[in-house]
């Protein structure tokens, strides 16, 4: 029985969906007018791990993650590079699907642009101006949060101690510091929509509601993002959506924790600020998912690379094993041993384990326990069946593939690629060599880096340097 933190009501509750086995999912996906660092791949890993795993039991998963294309900052980035908002939000949303692709993450169902739901989006802030919560000043709309007597629900906080908050915005045209935008009128050069209420554009909060109700219906499953999003972000997604259709919004909210680098947070004024690009030239999109998935994704996460380099050194374990699983059943041997190895033991434990609140710690320590006792088989037997390694694959395939990513039994390349790619590498190890004895150590470091970033790890010692493929 899967069971998972719900933020809405505070406590872990049975997960039943609203029309079984079709579970419907959305996640707040990227504001497009940068590459997105490793805080927020923690949240979309993760939310592609919690997917994968709806999967593994059976669900048939819609998986809906926005793209928010206008906004205040896309605006402000698009004035510093000269060039339209449009072009600066196409830039990074083909930079994030590129990112996405490269961390092993599945494509969403569907990836709805906010510049495209521009009538959704009017409809709806005409659905709550007709019910009387949102109300117009020359051309701004606002929501009433008076209007909405459960506001506050998710986050847990009470209108009466925001109000009094110093951090409230002040805008004289609301009618309650609290009230937020729905329609922004248009400003001399920004992109604009023609509405009912004169040329504008929408707000954040009035986007995500108006895509994900078109996409999943008025009521559905799984909200996830951020802790960061829970308010005021998705407090308001409730308020609006509920106060529109009278209907309950999401049946399950999941939020993800905070990621710190080295025990403080993560800040571009720290220097501390690390986009997935930047770490996808060190290390392999293994050991990333690796690494989130060795910490339970609602608690907070300390990152360092030291933490990385460790879940690398992690992974060779189970790749190891690969290696001797690709090895075997390329022989074919159906006459070896067919050891009594209680497979059912190890796919039942995964299971309690990950159906408690999608405990991915304890799954990947399930999956090392495996690995420790098929290696004590293997040790104990000088020739196995192939049938075995078939199960041994399987269950490998079922778990660390499909469920966490961390893992892929692909061949990469022919033989006759390998002896043109060796001498390449050679190439390349030689001319850093011949770099550094130069003592220009740039370029040495840059040729370091970019072969780890094409998955060429190498390997100094005293007397010369090796490297070894990391199976990405």
């Amino acid at each position: 029985m899967l069971r998972l933190y719900n933020t809405l009501t505070k406590q872990k509750e049975e997960f039943k969906p609203i029309n079984p086995p079709y579970v419907h999912f959305y996640m707040c996906g990227p504001t497009v007018y940068d590459y997105f660092h490793i805080g927020n791949a923690r949240s979309f890993l993760m939310a592609d791990v919690i997917r994968k795993y709806l999967i593994y039991k059976g669900y048939k998963v819609k998986y809906v993650m926005n793209l928010t294309d206008v906004d205040d900052k896309i605006i402000k980035k698009s004035n510093e590079e000269k060039i339209s908002s449009n072009e600066v939000a196409e830039k990074y949303i083909d930079s994030f699907m590129e990112d996405v692709r490269k961390l092993g993450m599945k494509k969403a169902d569907v990836y709805p642009k906010a510049t495209e739901h521009i009538n959704e989006i009017i409809s709806l802030i005409k659905k709550l101006e007709e019910k009387g919560i949102a109300y117009n000043v020359n051309g701004n709309v606002f929501y009433d949060v008076s209007k909405f007597k459960d506001y506050g629900k998710l986050s847990g906080k009470k209108i009466d101690e925001l109000e009094s908050g110093a951090r409230i915005e002040i805008n004289e045209e609301k009618k309650n510091p609290l009230d937020f935008s729905l329609w922004k009128k248009a400003k001399e050069g920004e992109p604009f929509w023609e509405s009912p209420w004169g040329k504008g554009r929408p707000g954040w909060h009035i986007e995500c509601s108006a895509m994900s109700s078109k996409h999943l219906g008025e009521t559905f499953d799984i909200h996830a993002g951020g802790n960061d999003l829970i308010f005021p972000h998705h407090e308001n997604e409730i308020a609006q959506s509920e106060g529109a259709t009278g209907k309950p919004f999401v049946k399950y909210w999941l939020h993800f924790g905070f990621l710190n680098i080295n025990d403080e947070k993560m800040s571009k004024s720290l220097g501390n600020f690390f986009t997935a690009r930047d770490i996808l030239k060190k290390y392999s999109p293994y050991a990333i998912r690796m690494f989130f998935a060795q910490a339970h994704y609602g608690g907070p996460l300390n990152f360092s690379e030291e933490l990385l380099t460790s879940a690398e050194k992690g992974l060779e374990k189970i790749n190891n094993l690969r290696d001797k699983i690709n090895e075997e059943l390329k022989t074919q041997n159906k006459d070896g041993v067919n050891p009594d190895f209680d497979f059912q033991k190890f796919e039942d434990r995964f299971v309690e384990v990950m159906d408690d609140d999608f405990n991915t710690p304890q799954g990947i320590a399930v999956l090392f326990d495996f690995v420790r006792d098929v290696n004590k088989v293997i040790a104990e037997n000088q020739s196995l069946s192939s049938e075995f390694y078939k199960n041994v694959k399987d269950f490998l395939t079922r778990t660390a593939v499909e469920v966490f990513g961390i893992l892929s039994f692909e061949e990469k390349k022919s033989a006759g690629d390998d002896k043109l790619e060796k001498e390449l590498i050679e190439l390349l190890i030689q001319l850093r060599s011949d770099a550094k004895k130069e003592k220009n150590y740039a370029l040495s470091d840059r040729i370091r880096d970019e072969l780890n970033k094409l998955g060429v790890v190498l390997q100094d010692s005293k007397e010369k340097t090796t490297y070894k493929i990391s199976h990405r």
